[in-house]
């Protein structure tokens, strides 16, 4: 058994989220029941509400872009960016050159596009930026929460540390309440990683996935916060569960059960919420539309991704906002562009799913950095605000 004795860090940490003494023990508890304990799945769901609805740190320096907000689909308050899209940007040397650089200077340039919100993906930057190259601490944190207020910013999630061992060992233990940690003192409601739970097909595989991530998720939730996954086209592909079994006694059909669709049913939705890729989940549309039946007949189904977020809408407070165009010689039917400047109708996509108050669009490209042009991915973070902005519902 995990010895998980409360330690003065604990006590420090503890103090720091407002959490007592019992709270948190339970909290820690519970992972270590977890690791002897069978899941249990057959408890009846509740759905959590939404913590929030646009509270943000101040009223920034960005400018409104047309007129008619009411009619906005995506509200001011609710446009954000993951930083991943400017990573290039964060990771420059500012005594290189005059583009912006670091943290503080990109956050200041975002603010001035538009952007209210923004999602971290990790806490390093360029050694020579304000603050060092690793703000992944309680003195980082408070510094870019410093910055973040300054700019008129607030900080909605994070893609970093979910452990990959399970059970936890007291050293993933300690590095995730680290990382809870620096989310509060950040001000996320939310804390999550980039990977899916699980790159699995196995039924089985999916319901340890929702094991470890029920269990953590009651940790995060029990600090103030929602963990959340976010996903891939992979997630979208149809979950191997019946059918023969293979040499090593897998199954080799399919019941039409997408495999995120089966980790909707078994995590719980108090305590475990997803974030949509949404130009994933077309590229997942486009790849995942057959299977193979129990009984060895070819079947369709093409997957809807509107319909899945309304059919469990509040378990998806975030998204990703990214576009592309058609390429059907790439085997996933799309290339990245700048948002907003794709074919992905992105209009049609936020007035089916609505609760336009509770999700928060964060604008992402993965390619957007360049070796050529060193301002590309700043450019293309204004043309998505800026597309983003003109989003309106259709009469």
């Amino acid at each position: 058994m995990t010895d998980f004795r409360d330690t003065p860090a604990d006590e420090a940490l503890r103090s720091r989220l407002g959490i007592n003494r019992r709270r948190f023990l339970s909290t820690c508890t519970a992972v270590a029941a977890g690791a002897i304990a069978a899941p249990v799945f057959g408890a009846a769901p509740s759905f959590a509400q939404s913590q929030t609805a646009g509270h943000g740190h101040g009223h920034g320096h960005g400018h409104e872009h047309g007129h008619g907000h009411g009619q906005d689909l995506v509200p001011h308050d609710k446009r954000g960016i993951i930083l991943y899209t400017v990573r290039d940007a964060t990771g420059r040397d500012p005594l290189a050159g005059d583009l912006p650089s670091g943290f503080r200077e990109v956050f200041k340039e975002l603010a001035r596009y538009g952007y209210k919100q923004v999602e971290f993906a990790g806490y390093g930057q360029h050694a020579n930026a304000p603050g060092g190259a690793d703000l992944e601490n309680v003195a980082g944190a408070k510094l870019l929460r410093r910055w973040l207020d300054e700019y008129g910013l607030r900080a909605q999630g994070n893609h970093g540390f979910i452990p990959s061992s399970w059970p936890l060992s007291q050293t993933d233990l300690d590095t995730f309440k680290k990382h809870l940690e620096i989310a509060n003192i950040l001000g996320m409601d939310h804390m999550g990683t980039g990977g899916d739970p699980t790159g699995s097909s196995y039924k089985a595989d999916w319901d340890v996935a929702a094991d470890k991530w029920n269990e953590l998720g009651e940790i995060a939730h029990r600090a103030g916060l929602k963990l959340y996954t976010h996903n891939h086209d992979a997630a979208y592909g149809f979950l191997l569960d019946g059918g023969p079994l293979d040499a090593q006694g897998r199954p080799t059909r399919s019941s039409g059960v997408r495999k995120l669709e089966y980790f909707l049913k078994v995590s719980d939705p108090r305590t475990v919420w997803l974030e949509m890729d949404i130009y994933w989940a077309h590229v997942a549309q486009y790849k995942f539309h057959t299977y193979t039946a129990h009984d060895g007949s070819e079947q369709e189904n093409v997957f809807d991704p509107a319909a899945l977020v309304r059919a469990h809408n509040k378990r998806y407070p975030l998204f990703h906002a990214k576009d592309g165009t058609r390429n059907d010689t790439s085997g996933e039917g799309y290339d990245m562009v700048p948002f907003g400047e794709g074919v992905i109708d992105y209009t049609t996509f936020f007035s089916r799913v609505g609760q336009k108050n509770y999700h928060n669009p964060m604008v992402e490209q993965d390619n957007a950095p360049s070796d050529t042009d060193l301002g590309q991915s700043l450019k293309h973070a204004k043309i998505g605000y800026d597309n983003l902005a003109r989003l309106r519902k259709r009469h």
